[in-house]
């Protein structure tokens, strides 16, 4: 839910409190009431209403290691029970790549993603975009190239029906390029999609992106309706030992319950990242009672994405792990 949004609906609480305590005086006075001097209704607050996406992440092993084709993420999606689809473009460039991402290519993984998801009745939602370019590349002419190469995705995800793509800020190291830098890319990108009518959404994705404070400078600078966040539970680690975004253990990791607090008035999506699960089936790296709270008190509502990232499980245990905590706390039917 927008910031604005959420402001709105604490204002819509607030007035009715102020009526209710109106008309509880008038009574306690005993003055006759007219019909013209009764009080308004109460104004309804918006139900929260959550339903489950599927990451087509969470199926990464399967695609890459057992053969699955990708374009079953739907038939695979719908048999667990979820009801959105957030696709990965990486897991479809090996045919992409040999066609130079071609428009036939691309239009061509359109039509058969559409024709999937119309088969088993799922929404779609999102393109996680990936190895398209840094956006927040210190030099302008790369960056500029990174924000062109992300163009077909876009156009891709207008064409499916999505409502956004997932984009990373990798580039710069240095604190005083990466804010500019982000900004500059992000506002680009924003800018195209805008006249697509697609948001450009940000994930805490290591670096300096998983320092909210610093990613939510950013959001605030690009000032654009349709630049936003995806606020991931599992993704702040901030510094790692060899200094790669992803390939070694995590030596500084930002607070995950401030982030996650710290995200939401600008998230579009959410993504419920898990690892491991006890044996009452909680997660064991996050404590997702808490997490829930937090977007359910930010006012979100809508999407919530299953991103299982596990390997003590195998991926469709994870899925289904992960699924059955979220049914429980957001009170959904299994």
């Amino acid at each position: 839910m927008k910031r604005r949004n959420f402001i709105q609906n604490g204002a819509q609480a607030g007035i009715a409190v102020s009526l209710l305590g109106a008309y509880a005086c008038k009574q306690s006075k005993k003055k006759e009431i007219t019909d013209t001097e009764m009080p308004e209704e109460t104004p309804a607050i918006p139900e929260q209403i959550f339903k489950l996406s599927l990451a087509q992440w969470s199926i990464h092993r399967m695609i890459r290691e057992e053969g699955l084709d990708p374009y079953q993420f739907a038939e695979k999606a719908k048999g667990w029970g979820f009801s959105g689809l957030e696709y990965v473009s990486q897991l479809y460039e090996d045919e992409l790549k040999a066609a130079d991402f071609s428009k036939e290519a691309m239009d061509k993984f359109v039509e058969k993603s559409k024709a999937e998801s119309e088969k088993h009745g799922l929404e779609n939602l999102i393109i996680m975009i990936d190895h398209e370019g840094d956006l927040s590349a210190a030099d302008e002419t790369e960056r500029k190239a990174a924000v062109e190469n992300h163009f077909k995705w876009v156009d891709a995800a207008a064409a499916l029906g999505c409502h956004s793509v997932r984009v990373n800020l990798m580039g710069s190291k240095i604190a005083e390029e990466w804010t500019p830098a982000s900004i500059d890319g992000l506002s680009q990108l924003s800018s195209y999609a805008k006249d697509k009518n697609i948001n450009v959404i940000v994930e805490n994705h290591g670096g300096f992106s998983s320092d909210a404070t610093m990613l939510v400078e950013v959001i605030e600078k690009v000032n654009l309706p349709n630049c936003g966040t995806l606020p991931d539970f599992g993704n702040f680690c901030t510094k790692r030992e060899d200094g790669s975004y992803f390939d070694t253990a995590c030596i500084e990791e930002y607070d995950r319950y401030k982030g996650i607090s710290e995200l939401m008035p600008y998230a579009k999506a959410v993504s419920a990242k898990s690892h491991d699960f006890d044996d009452q089936g909680n997660e064991t790296h996050t404590d997702y009672e808490r997490m829930i709270k937090i977007i359910k008190d930010a006012g979100y509502s809508g999407y919530v994405g299953v991103e299982y990232e596990g390997d003590q499980l195998s991926e469709e245990e994870g899925i289904i792990a992960t699924k059955n905590l979220l049914n429980k706390l957001l009170d959904l039917s299994a």
